[in-house]
């Protein structure tokens, strides 16, 4: 779909890759707990390679001892019984428009998206008259659903899981004092080059955002799995190349994340210079983009289920990614894109 380098989304971590692997990305200052973690069922600490730790109380548990038995550890995040049933008990965000409104602070204007959608039409027609040009393939704008009280169940599953991550939502990426400056975010830093977004492109991805303004959401579902957490499912048939989200939060320095044990960190920049290298950071303030899964880059089965691109682009000076499909998403079907991108350094086993 797209040449040159991608973004990459991972826990970032200064551990030895064997305990990353084993740890997913856990911070070295829990190294020494996790030495002593014992068996909530037999109390034995013996074989570790046998005990597998709940992704959100850290509790570890034999594969032996658990009941089923499982005979190897589980794809993907996995938590305990405990956890599991406490999980399965979050609220949904009260379905009212008003507090939808509010929430997401949609703003009405008097100019209809699909108004919209024909000015930028009228643009794109006006310019291929006054000069042909090479033909390639454009970014698509999403297209919401049709059923106003659909996109409201759509907008109210993205609010819920804020809600529970305890996040704010965010459609920019943010600039907060004492991270990077805006300034910061110059796509000449760039050791691998950017790709430009062309202005065709650039209309796309404004007109989603207008779109969003609007209360117009992409017609995703954010939906709560035991195994893999929060997870966004396409909520109808979504086309090849459309713009899906942009992925967002607030912009640091890479030097200023390297023990942080967060699990959606992007890049932003991988600059020539490490220390102007930035991330986006979307555990304070994200949109969809935080909810959506990488897949596990090291078997065919999980290179199969990738159906979108992470790229990043110079957008008018400043550098941003999005999240492209990059085939045909059915209903139904769950998001995946590859956290290694180009890097393969990062180890996924654990994904799904």
């Amino acid at each position: 779909m797209v040449s040159g380098p991608r973004a990459v989304a991972r826990r970032r971590t200064q551990a030895t890759s064997s305990i990353r692997s084993s740890f997913k990305g856990k911070s070295n200052s829990k190294k020494e707990y996790y030495n002593d973690t014992k068996c909530e069922e037999c109390a034995s600490g013996d074989f570790g390679s046998e005990l597998l730790l709940c992704d959100q109380c850290d509790r570890g548990f034999h594969l032996f001892c658990l009941r089923p038995i499982l005979a190897s550890v589980p794809i993907g995040s996995w938590f305990c019984h405990s956890c599991s049933t406490n999980r399965k008990t979050i609220l949904r965000f009260p379905l009212v428009q008003t507090k939808i409104i509010d929430f997401f602070r949609i703003q009405r204007s008097c100019q209809s998206t699909e108004e919209v959608c024909q000015d930028i039409g009228k643009k794109r027609r006006r310019k291929s008259i006054i000069g042909a040009s090479k033909k390639k393939r454009r970014l698509l704008p999403f297209s919401p659903s049709e059923d106003p009280a659909r996109r409201l169940e759509q907008m109210a599953s993205l609010a819920t899981a804020l809600t529970a991550t305890r996040a704010e939502f965010s459609n920019e990426l943010t600039y907060i004092h004492g991270m990077a400056p805006k300034s910061a975010n110059c796509p000449a830093y760039e050791k691998h080059g950017m790709q430009v977004l062309s202005r065709e492109d650039t209309e796309a991805l404004n007109l989603c955002k207008i779109m969003m303004r609007k209360g117009d959401c992409p017609p995703l579902m954010v939906v709560f799995d035991p195994v893999e957490g929060f997870t966004v499912e396409a909520d109808k048939l979504i086309k090849d190349w459309t713009i899906i989200t942009e992925y967002v939060g607030d912009v640091d320095y890479l030097r200023n994340r390297e023990n942080d044990d967060g699990d959606s960190i992007m890049t932003l920049i991988s600059a020539s210079h490490p220390s102007k290298s930035l991330v986006v950071c979307p555990d304070k303030r994200s949109n969809i983009a935080r909810f959506i899964n990488g897949i596990n880059n090291h078997t065919l089965e999980g290179r199969k289920k990738q159906n979108l691109k992470c790229v990043r682009y110079n957008v008018d000076g400043e550098a941003r990614v999005l999240l492209v499909a990059n085939r045909d998403i059915s209903k139904g079907e769950r998001l995946y894109y590859d956290y290694n991108a180009y890097e393969h350094e990062y180890p996924t086993q654990h994904f799904v």
